[in-house]
C-alpha cells in the first residue's frame, strides 16, 4: 500500500537576526503610532484594537531609512520562498506591494482573512510579549471538506486543520496570499507590534 501527500502548503519561516535593527524598528513603529493622526482615526473607526498604518501610509520604506533596510532583507526571503513554492516567474521577481505597521493592544485580534491580489504575504515581528496572540492557519480545504471527520489531537502538523504560529522578535513569516489566516487574541499585557507586507508581480 502507497498513501501519498498531494498539494502541499508551504510556509516560511526566517529570522531578522539583527537585534539592532528589530529594536529601530520598534522606535520607529511606536512613533508612527503617536504620530499618525489618519492612521489612528482609521483604526478606531474599523475597530482595530490599537493602530495601523494600513489605510494611512504607503510610502515607509521611503520614510524611513529602517523600514528601506527592512525591505531589502525581505526580498531575499520572500525570493527564497517564491524558490521554495517552485514559482514560475518567467525571469521575474516578486517586488513589494504594500508594507503596514500593527501595534496591537492587550486582547487584539485580528480575524481570518486572505490577502486578494498578491502572490506572497507575510509579517515581521518586532515585539512579541508574553502571552501575546498566536498566527492562526486554516486548512485551505476547510470549506471543502463536508462531511469529513475532525482530526484527531495527535494528527501530524500536515494534516491539521488549524496550526499555530508562535513568532519571535525578528521572525519573519511568509506565505501564499490565498491562505487564510488570523491574529487570535492575546493575554499579553503589552502590546505586540509587527510590520505586515504583500508581495506580488
Amino acid at each position: 500500500m502507497t498513501v501519498r501527500k498531494l498539494f502541499a502548503t508551504r510556509f516560511y519561516e526566517g529570522s531578522l537576526d539583527d537585534p539592532d535593527l528589530v529594536d529601530t524598528l520598534e522606535s520607529s513603529c511606536r512613533a508612527l503610532a503617536e504620530e499618525d493622526e489618519a492612521g489612528r482615526r482609521w483604526s478606531k473607526a474599523h475597530g482595530y484594537r490599537g493602530y495601523t498604518s494600513y489605510a494611512s501610509l504607503n510610502d515607509l520604506p521611503v520614510r524611513d531609512p529602517a523600514f528601506g533596510d527592512l525591505v531589502r532583507r525581505l526580498n531575499r526571503h520572500v525570493a527564497a520562498f517564491a524558490e521554495a513554492c517552485a514559482f514560475d516567474l518567467g525571469g521575474r521577481r516578486l517586488k513589494l506591494d504594500s508594507l503596514w505597521v500593527n501595534v496591537l493592544k492587550p486582547g487584539g485580534a485580528h480575524s481570518g482573512h486572505i490577502h486578494p491580489h498578491s502572490v506572497v504575504s507575510g509579517t515581521c515581528y518586532v515585539a512579541v510579549p508574553a502571552g501575546a496572540g498566536a498566527l492562526k492557519l486554516e486548512d485551505p480545504r476547510l470549506p471543502m471538506l463536508m462531511a469529513a471527520p475532525p482530526r484527531r489531537a495527535d494528527a501530524p502538523e500536515d494534516l491539521a486543520t488549524f496550526v499555530y504560529a508562535e513568532p519571535g522578535p525578528g521572525s519573519i513569516l511568509l506565505w501564499e496570499s490565498w491562505l487564510r489566516h488570523e491574529v487570535v487574541p492575546g493575554a499579553g499585557r503589552e502590546e505586540r507590534i509587527s510590520i505586515s507586507f504583500n508581495y506580488g508581480l
